[in-house]
């Protein structure tokens, strides 16, 4: 089974996600005229806007945000990162950096289409790939399919990813079994699931910025230090990449292309289909505005948090020497740098991320199978599932685990390429409008009327009159 599992895996990646996924970011890239350079300092001024937002039933721009890198912010950064390193080499971070920056042109897309077509739940909004593709594509059985896809990965076998890396770190730091820590982790998640979802939720969105925070600061301590090995440390970095750059060319998918990318992807979630979940959430008066904080969470969680795993692997130098990958690798180099603490310290932060990233994978599910259809034994079921998963990923091989990951985040991705492109001349649109507003002096606001042939446009249940924008009709 894992011999067929892993065969599956490599065709599908080396055949096609690679292909599509840098093919589509590059033409988004290219037809939103490289907005994720363009539009920087607008991106972070908008973080900053994000806050004014006093609704207190509503979910302000900046909360939005935060809820994507809680969800970002996880096991992905520090183990798949590290296991891209040791099994592609420097070249791989190359490839992650090259695939974040294509990838934030496909963040803008999926989240202001997101917004575009959201949903009204109660006091809140909800919406994601499922709901554009069925109000905005009319495929509502392709809505389905994206659906199970995204409940059986992030809702079932991503959870297993996170169990998987939380036991492993925690054998290597502290000795302690991974059947132990499986079942404790199996009853925190169950205890989550059906007792404190929302509290401890609201707790991890404060948390995990300041785990991140002292991680990077982490990094940078250990640069400061090891300042000397810098400079052949990048020339590594890109000497590798530029060099498989022409193995790319010349036909042939070396080790760096394929493991950047799957683990960048796994990471910063571009293209994926998950972090529009979240952004859909978000009350603000125009959907590009969503849009452009999504793009920037893809370049932070890439350039920032995935960077300073890299600094703390391949200043060390451990992964030349050791066959260490994952969790184990970056704590073996963090005791190298900074002492036994610096290990500790990560097996902790793994905990933190990985049970808020588990929290925040089992919302995009539930939410998925609401969008199905809205049962409470279907909602139950979903919920026993998820518990059995987690309790799976802390006792079977890491291998296995990231194999079936890798298999439907690769379906995720070609269902939600497929979708961003055929409506990628909405989000045009919709950043014509931002823009033009922009050049008028106006705080951009939205109305579905700005745009003509809006495909759905009597489904929506945002952008209505009760907005009173000024109207414009933008092609």
């Amino acid at each position: 089974m894992t011999e067929f599992i892993a065969l599956l895996n490599d065709y599908l990646w080396s055949k096609l996600i690679v292909i599509f996924l840098v093919a589509i970011g590059l033409f988004l890239t290219i037809r939103f005229g490289f907005l994720q350079i363009k539009f920087l300092p607008e991106m972070v001024r908008l973080l900053g806007d994000g806050r004014k937002n006093k609704d207190k039933k509503s979910v302000s721009s900046l909360q939005a945000f935060m809820i994507g890198m809680a969800a970002r912010i996880g096991t992905g950064n520090i183990a798949g990162v590290a296991t891209a390193v040791a099994l592609g080499g420097p070249g791989a971070v190359f490839w992650m950096w090259i695939i974040a920056l294509i990838g934030s042109a496909s963040a803008f897309v999926e989240s202001t289409l997101a917004q575009v077509y959201k949903v009204k739940d109660g006091d809140a909004w909800r919406g994601g790939p499922a709901y554009y593709m069925e109000k905005g594509l009319g495929k509502r059985k392709l809505g389905i399919a994206f659906s199970i896809l995204i409940t059986l990965s992030f809702g079932l076998i991503f959870n297993a990813v996170q169990a998987n890396t939380i036991a492993a770190s925690i054998n290597n730091e502290f000795g302690i079994n991974t059947t132990m820590t499986g079942i404790i982790l199996t009853v925190i998640t169950a205890l989550i699931i059906f007792g404190g979802v929302h509290s401890v939720a609201k707790f991890s969105t404060i948390l995990v910025p300041i785990k991140a925070g002292a991680y990077i600061l982490l990094s940078l301590w250990i640069m400061i230090a090891n300042y000397h090995v810098l400079p052949s440390v990048f020339g590594a970095i890109f000497s590798e990449g530029l060099f498989s750059f022409k193995q790319l060319f010349s036909g042939v998918m070396g080790a760096a292309v394929l493991q950047g990318i799957r683990r960048g992807l796994f990471s910063n979630e571009a293209g994926m289909g998950s972090a529009p979940n979240a952004a859909a959430a978000a009350d603000v008066t125009h959907p590009a505005k969503q849009g452009f904080i999504q793009a920037l969470g893809v370049i932070i969680d890439t350039f920032v948090i995935c960077s300073s795993t890299v600094m703390i692997v391949l200043v060390s130098g451990v992964y030349k020497t050791s066959e260490l990958t994952g969790i184990p690798l970056t704590q073996e180099s963090l005791r190298v740098g900074l002492g036994g603490f610096a290990a500790t310290f990560v097996s902790i932060s793994v905990f933190l991320f990985a049970l808020s990233t588990i929290m925040g994978n089992y919302y995009y599910g539930e939410s998925n199978i609401s969008f199905m259809k809205h049962s409470k034994k279907t909602i139950l079921l979903y919920r026993f599932g998820v518990i059995l998963m987690v309790l799976f990923g802390a006792l079977y091989s890491a291998e296995l685990v990231w194999s079936l990951a890798d298999i439907f985040m690769g379906l995720m991705v070609l269902i939600n390429l497929y979708a961003i492109t055929r409506l990628s001349k909405v989000a045009k649109s919709v950043l014509k409008d931002y823009i033009a507003q922009k050049k008028q002096g106006k705080d951009p606001v939205f109305h579905a009327d700005s745009i003509s042939h809006l495909p759905g446009r009597e489904t929506l249940e945002a952008w209505n009159e009760e907005q009173k924008p000024q109207k414009r009709v933008v092609g």
